[in-house]
């Protein structure tokens, strides 16, 4: 077998191409969609406030509904729950490009078809790590990651570009409707997959809460996994969400406005699809540990920020700090899946979620706040110091520096049943 067809084996797993083929639709249409919504509020004479608003009611019910996501994943089945996602949110885009075709909605039509959306995605997220154990077997799923990651990077480049030309020529419509469109692909590849029972009676409690608590009782007894999205969680808020907010803010000031912002972003994509191909060639022994030191290439851009270097400088830090994300989501990811038990891996895959991005909007909220009082150059650069120290920390668990394993005590394998099907 040549090593281009090693790298690729998955692709030749009929359930993971398919699954991947509407998946990877899907993403560049909700890449695409940021833009046209951005401008649809806009076209309908709402300023800055009205589409912060349409973004909050997108976000919010995402973030409220994981938990439940990851409930109804391991009592349901991810698929199961997967496919009423995407048909919420294929309903919820093709009415939006419904209602801009035919008029210019109001502020609380918006809000509720972006809370739709919002829904929809906060029972996609963990449903979707549970699901790829599934159509992948362990020696591939770092593999299987990887190409998801190249997915999603790849969409981040070219879909606000494609958004872009479009609704520039046709209008934010025609793009909703495109994308309302990929996600209607993605539920005719969900529907053409197997059902997997992911449900235990072991893993269950006897209520809501109760599936609650067993799924928590198993994610705060992993150290390396509270860890983990702990790090995670604070890099959020302590970086990302300062780099996002007062990035744009430099760039108009330093670096000569929007169009060095959006090569900087560009880099950023660019780097994160080479680090999904470099995953690819091999998988390391302690991933782990691997995808702990590479999350240090976060602190490039934000410290080329704070020193005040030249947007090339700046560039070449984003696109190393997108290498590092793509290695450290994949080999983390990687290890849930490979590590958690089937029954639990909506519910784990739903506190990491969590965990990893409730600090978020915080960030975001007192990035400016801060920068007013201390410099923008200091908030930065006081989250580049932060991240060695933190992954210092990360590194000293023993779990995180150990060799790779399998999964936790009480695993068990999926159950498949092809006679069940939807479609």
């Amino acid at each position: 077998m040549t090593l281009r067809a090693h790298r690729l084996s998955v692709l030749g797993r009929p359930d993971f191409r398919r699954f991947f083929t509407g998946y990877a639709t899907s993403l560049l249409g909700s890449a695409m969609s940021g833009v046209a919504l951005a401008f649809a509020v806009l076209a309908t004479g709402g300023g800055g406030t009205a589409l912060g608003a349409v973004m909050a009611a997108r976000i919010l019910p995402l973030v409220l509904l994981l938990l439940l996501g990851g409930v109804a994943t391991d009592r349901l089945g991810s698929r199961a729950v997967m496919l009423v996602a995407d048909v919420l949110r294929c309903s919820a885009q093709a009415a939006f490009a419904v209602v801009l075709l035919t008029g210019r909605p109001g502020l609380a039509v918006m809000l509720l078809l972006a809370a739709l959306g919002g829904i929809g995605e906060g029972l996609f997220t963990p449903a979707l790590s549970a699901l790829i154990p599934t159509l992948s077997p362990p020696e591939d799923l770092a593999q299987a990651n990887s190409l998801l990651q190249i997915a999603r990077s790849g969409a981040t480049v070219a879909g606000p570009a494609l958004a872009g030309l479009l609704a520039g020529l046709v209008g934010p419509a025609p793009v909703l409707a495109v994308d309302a469109a990929s996600y209607a692909v993605s539920v005719l590849a969900l529907s053409g997959l197997p059902t997997v029972r992911q449900h235990s009676g072991e893993a269950a409690g006897p209520s809501l809460a109760g599936e609650l608590r067993a799924g928590w009782s198993l994610f705060r007894g992993q150290t390396w996994l509270w860890v983990t999205t702990l790090h995670v969680g604070l890099f959020n808020l302590l970086v990302w969400a300062p780099f996002l907010v007062l990035g744009p803010v430099l760039a108009r000031d330093r670096l000569g406005g929007a169009g060095a912002w959006g090569a900087v972003m560009a880099c950023y994509g660019t780097g994160a699809v080479a680090g999904g191909l470099l995953l690819l060639r091999r998988r390391p022994g302690r991933p782990l540990l691997v995808a702990a030191v590479a999350s240090l290439c976060w602190a490039l851009p934000s410290a080329a920020l704070a020193l005040g270097l030249p947007a090339a400088a700046v560039c070449v830090g984003a696109a190393v700090a997108g290498v590092g994300s793509s290695v450290n989501g994949v080999l983390g990811g990687t290890v849930i899946q490979q590590r958690v038990p089937a029954e639990y891996r909506g519910r784990i895959g739903a506190y990491t979620t969590l965990g990893a991005f409730v600090l978020g909007p915080l960030g975001l909220a007192a990035a400016g706040p801060l920068a007013s009082a201390v410099g923008a150059t200091v908030v930065l650069g006081c989250g580049a110091l932060w991240l060695p120290v933190a992954v210092a920390a990360v590194v000293a668990v023993p779990e995180v520096r150990a060799p790779d394993r399998g999964t936790v005590p009480g695993a068990r394998s999926p159950r498949r049943d092809r006679s069940r099907r939807i479609g």
